[in-house]
């Protein structure tokens, strides 16, 4: 920090000047014949020595006082982010994020519920997917006991819920048909159990998934993707306090001065509802849905209420970034412009329960209290920048000061040793 800079370089001077000084006083000793007692005292407060001395003590005085105030500074820059991350929270506890600033498509019919879903999935072609949602819709528990599909927890299209249509419209965007189609197997073994080959590597026709839509009047065609539970590296890191969603707890994105980008709402993989049941211990380690699937598909990936704002939080877009009227950064460095995509398959729509009014009123009240408490922050961060700027300048005065009598006390100590 400056004050500190500042505060060492004072007393670096202070062997010079004490020196001096103690060099007048055997000079006084020396020639005391020579002055008489008024004279000898009015000859030290006007020599150099003493006047850099005094330059140095309020050197260092000053520089303690600016020391003082940049920490007060960080003190409260600290406080500011974490009222900041506050209030984003709870903003998005209120739903703060259905804004009218995102644009909405007329005559969306969409249902967004887990039938609808089923049905686009089961409309999407020759698809893996679409034969595990033909075999579940058609024979229900049954399907669990073929061996094949023990061990399939779903389609990544079906096992999560959002609360917006334009968030689903631009999530779905973002991973593209091909993962929202991916079947999810809990372990290795499971993937294995979809597709076998025979004795020089081709697919058996027979078997798995192969075997089973040709049964049902739907041959699987093409590649399709598998994603295996146990061999992703989960999220390492904290989840948010009595979170019943367990949403991993993130570090919310800073601009370069320290000041949360406007626009922003939260993580993706934090906006995506996972039921009950997969929320704890999917995983033969532990391990719930979003620490594992959904944090691989989406990791730190921002989203925003606009693509202006999206765009104007470049610096502090670290993975990548969506907004809700359609703009996308895949990653830092590569845009995706143009108009969005309808992937056809898209994550339905939760309708969970409402907030209780109380609660609801709650959180509004806890929100205009922390909003409230940042702008008297924002005023003590002002008062603050104002006196330190004005010590710094005080500062450099006292500084130049002290550097014009050291030179000064540094000749005279030339002259007296010659």
């Amino acid at each position: 920090m400056i004050g500190d800079e500042q505060f060492q370089m004072a007393n670096n001077a202070k062997a010079l000047v004490v020196h001096d000084t103690s060099m007048l006083n055997h000079v006084g000793q020396n020639n005391s014949s020579a002055f008489a007692n008024q004279g000898m005292q009015n000859g030290i407060l006007d020599s150099p020595a003493y006047k850099a001395k005094i330059c140095q003590d309020a050197l260092q005085e000053t520089g303690l006082r600016v020391k003082q105030h940049e920490e007060n500074m960080k003190f409260l820059k600290t406080k500011k982010n974490r009222l900041d991350d506050s209030i984003i929270d709870l903003q998005v506890a209120l739903g703060k994020h259905h804004s009218a600033a995102a644009p909405k498509i007329e005559n969306d019919q969409d249902a967004r519920s887990e039938e609808e879903t089923v049905k686009q999935i089961m409309r999407s072609g020759r698809s893996a997917a679409a034969v595990l949602c033909h075999l579940k819709t058609n024979h229900g528990t049954q399907a669990s006991n073929i061996p094949l599909s023990k061990d399939v927890l779903g389609i990544v299209a079906t096992l999560g819920r959002v609360e917006d249509d334009n968030l689903s419209r631009i999530l779905s965007d973002y991973l593209g048909l091909e993962t929202m189609l991916a079947v999810v197997c809990k372990t290795y073994d499971g993937v294995l159990a979809l597709e076998t080959y025979d004795k020089e590597g081709l697919i058996n026709k027979n078997s798995g998934l192969h075997g089973l839509g040709a049964s049902i009047g739907q041959p699987l065609d093409g590649r399709f993707l598998v994603i295996c539970l146990e061999n992703l590296s989960p999220f390492t890191g904290d989840f948010i306090a009595d979170d019943p969603q367990r949403r991993l707890d993130l570090l919310k994105p800073k601009l370069p001065n320290g000041e949360s980008p406007p626009g922003f709402i939260g993580f993706a993989v934090n906006m995506i509802n996972v039921d009950s049941m997969n929320v704890f211990c999917v995983t033969g380690s532990g391990h719930g849905l979003r620490e594992t699937l959904f944090y691989n598909l989406f990791s730190n990936v921002q989203v925003y209420k606009t693509r202006l704002e999206m765009l104007r939080a470049l610096p502090c877009i670290s993975t990548g970034a969506v907004s809700l009227d359609g703009g996308m950064i895949k990653t830092p460095g590569i845009f995706s412009l143009g108009n969005r995509r309808d992937v056809g398959v898209k994550f339905p729509k939760s309708f969970g329960r409402p907030i209780p009014p109380q609660h609801y009123f709650q959180i509004e009240n806890k929100l205009k209290e922390t909003k409230w408490e940042k702008e008297r922050i924002m005023e003590d961060m002002q008062r603050v920048q104002a006196l330190l700027d004005h010590a710094r300048f005080n500062f450099e005065v006292k500084k130049q000061e002290f550097i014009k009598h050291l030179a000064q006390s540094s000749s005279y100590q030339t002259q007296m040793q010659i």
